[in-house]
């Protein structure tokens, strides 16, 4: 998916770092873009616009359309349990964003690329789709091209760039590889959201 504009000032508009979507921070600007960001008379959002933001930081921070994020509801209403937490459990479990977690990318735009440039593989075959849908045991590693690039090796050598999350183990003996171990939980998730809210955006 592309990003219209600049990532830092998505980040800056929803004022909620995503990890996924940069590394970079809003640190030295920590207010919207604009004339008015930093107006202390600003408008209080509506609620509307409070569940459409919480919607926005889910798609922007894992990279998913509006077509995509809507089929992932309707997998998540299906599975037992919250619908909220399903739903960006089912994101964690993309790919992409393992890659990105394992830190054998800087970001998910990054793995995506990795991904489909055919560089990623899924126990011994080579996956080119970013939304494959990872299990229980099955390992992740890139391949002998992408190991022999510098700036990777440094990536993967340095480590994840969050706290490697629960469902993960990094290969003892490999740093360009890990393993999903179990199924994401609430709490893997890096950024803050209220998922009730998206749930809400969707049900109007």
């Amino acid at each position: 998916m592309s990003v219209r504009g600049p990532r830092l000032r998505i980040v800056r508009r929803l004022g909620t770092q995503l990890p996924g979507l940069t590394a970079k921070t809003a640190d030295r600007r920590p207010f919207p873009p604009g004339d008015h960001g930093q107006s202390t008379t600003r408008r209080r959002r509506s609620a509307l616009r409070q569940r459409l933001d919480e919607k926005q930081k889910v798609r922007f921070n894992y990279g998913v359309t509006e077509r995509q994020m809507e089929r992932y509801l309707v997998e998540a209403r299906a599975l037992p349990g919250n619908t909220g937490e399903n739903l960006l459990v089912l994101l964690e479990r993309r790919l992409d964003n393992t890659v990105f977690r394992l830190g054998l990318a800087r970001t998910i735009p990054a793995a995506r690329q990795l991904i489909s440039h055919g560089h990623v593989r899924v126990g011994d075959r080579r996956v080119d789709r970013p939304g494959y849908r990872l299990v229980i045991g099955e390992t992740i590693s890139l391949d002998s091209h992408a190991r022999d690039s510098e700036s990777l090796r440094a990536s993967a050598e340095a480590g994840p760039l969050l706290r490697l999350p629960s469902y993960l183990r990094q290969m003892p003996d490999d740093v360009f590889a890990g393993r999903m171990v179990t199924l994401p939980a609430r709490t893997d998730v890096p950024f803050p959201v209220a998922e009730s809210l998206i749930i809400e955006f969707y049900a109007r």
